[in-house]
């Protein structure tokens, strides 16, 4: 939202509202200090620039009431964008995108350059201190191909070139980072032991972050309301049990494959609430972390 179009909104708000307004997040901003916050940053939210501009004011404003939040972006439109200009069309299995040598190439430039500085710039533009890191940076992200098995004939395996499955992450350099007031911005590339690049899925990158960083919350930012189920109702909360009946009957499928797999391996693995929220709404993340609204779908482990 522009300042001008914020402004308008709010005129007609009386001040001693606007100081209960802000008197309503206290407790919020009380619990949460000194925490960390994931945030997985994609769909609509990077693509339209009201949106762009409310997603690094509420990022700027957590890291200054005390909170760490930690950006991991994914970039699938604007790669795809990339790979068409070079005649090359985006192919997936399985919500992963096939990865061949070239394809890496624009993954790396696209992602590594293009987005990651388009939101390292964004936040620095809204007052904070942003800096862009890849899986190598600090050797935080180590990987190895993935064997994706089919998931109708366990007997079958795709081979989607150079997509990446996590070994290990070392948050060193994220720590490092977020004691120093600095606000990371990972892009989800990692590196195997020949020091090839690998195309990882930024949702299990976010999710992967999040577990070892201990995160309070992995906020996945997404182009739709949270998990639907057929008749389009929003799933509001789920437990892994209700994950692993909509997996088998197909109500969670294509790329919220691995948005939920990661997000149900972060809840496990000890992330106290993991959020699939609405992109699409205007400080979607500030309504969720300052307020008792709840948004989207949380997902937890039991």
């Amino acid at each position: 939202m522009t300042a001008n179009a914020s402004d308008a909104s709010t005129a007609n708000i009386a001040p001693r509202d606007k100081a209960e307004i802000l008197a309503q997040a206290l407790p919020y901003i009380r619990k949460y200090h000194g925490k960390t916050m994931v945030i997985k940053y994609g769909g609509n939210a990077m693509t339209d620039p009201a949106l762009q501009a409310d997603f690094a004011e509420d990022v700027v404003l957590l890291k200054l009431v005390g909170i760490n939040p930690v950006v991991v972006h994914g970039g699938g439109p604007q790669i795809e964008t990339a790979l068409n200009r070079l005649g090359k069309k985006g192919e997936f299995i399985q919500g992963m995108r096939v990865t061949d040598a070239e394809t890496m190439e624009v993954v790396e430039w696209v992602l590594a350059g293009e987005v990651q500085q388009d939101i390292v710039g964004l936040i620095n533009q809204a007052g904070g201190k942003a800096v862009g890191l890849t899986g190598r940076d600090g050797a935080m992200i180590r990987a190895k191909k993935l064997r994706m098995v089919d998931s109708k004939d366990p007997n079958v395996e795709h081979d989607v070139g150079q997509v990446g499955d996590i070994e290990s992450i070392d948050p060193s350099v994220v720590k490092a980072l977020q004691d120093d007031a600095f606000i990371p911005v990972v892009s989800p590339i990692g590196f195997g032991e020949h020091n090839e690049s690998y195309n990882i899925n930024a949702d299990v990158v976010a999710s992967k972050l999040a577990e070892v960083l201990k995160a309070e919350k992995l906020m996945l930012l997404t182009n739709t309301p949270g998990v639907l189920d057929k008749e389009g109702n929003l799933l509001t909360d789920l437990t892994a049990r209700r994950i692993d009946e909509l997996f088998a009957d197909g109500t969670i499928s294509g790329g919220m494959l691995p948005k939920i797999q990661g997000a149900l391996d972060a809840a496990k693995a000890g992330v106290n609430a993991v959020h699939i929220i609405d992109g699409r709404v205007p400080h979607a993340m500030l309504l969720e972390i300052l307020t008792e609204q709840a948004f989207g779908t949380m997902i937890r482990s039991r």
